[in-house]
């Protein structure tokens, strides 16, 4: 039977800070011209291989995409505990993560927070580090993860996320 865990407010905050829900980024109208270009060339040979699941995939993420687009990011506490992490409403267990990482490049405009997940089938977490300091984070969080010293860049699907505005 599943643990249910404690409201968030019920835990101690070691540290904590706001984070936006996701990256925003400045598109150019150049952007937007090469978007359309690229969803009509990648649509049309769709069809053309009669690849229909295909052309509601690229229909649905263009949608997505438009919907998105007008919206700002919504700012979220996170923070630190002894027992976990609190992302918003939600609380992460330390005994769900295998490790964290901090990539911190801020001439590259990368200051970033990762925690991977045991379970190979969630998705890394990616925390925005913004102006905090991020020695006394990696401090506290050495008392309960251990550190991927390998992790020296930012993933690459974040890179070419960056990269394509997307």
């Amino acid at each position: 039977m599943p643990q249910i865990n404690p409201p968030v407010e019920q835990y101690d905050e070691i540290m904590a800070w706001s984070v936006p829900e996701f990256d925003k980024h400045e598109r150019s109208r150049a952007w937007y011209v090469g978007a359309i270009i690229f969803a009509l060339v990648v649509l049309t040979y769709s069809f053309w291989t009669a690849n229909f699941l295909f052309v509601v995939i690229i229909v649905l993420a263009a949608a997505v995409m438009i919907l998105n687009d007008g919206r700002e990011p919504d700012k979220i506490k996170f923070a630190v505990s002894g027992e976990g992490l609190i992302v918003g409403k939600k609380f992460i267990d330390y005994d769900e993560l295998k490790n964290f990482s901090i990539v911190y490049k801020p001439r590259q405009g990368v200051k970033k927070l990762y925690f991977e997940f045991k379970n190979v089938v969630h998705p890394r977490l990616s925390i925005y580090l913004d102006n905090m300091n991020p020695l006394p984070i990696r401090e506290t969080l050495l008392n309960y993860l251990p550190e991927d010293l390998e992790r020296e860049n930012e993933p690459l699907s974040e890179q070419l996320g960056r990269l394509f505005k997307i």
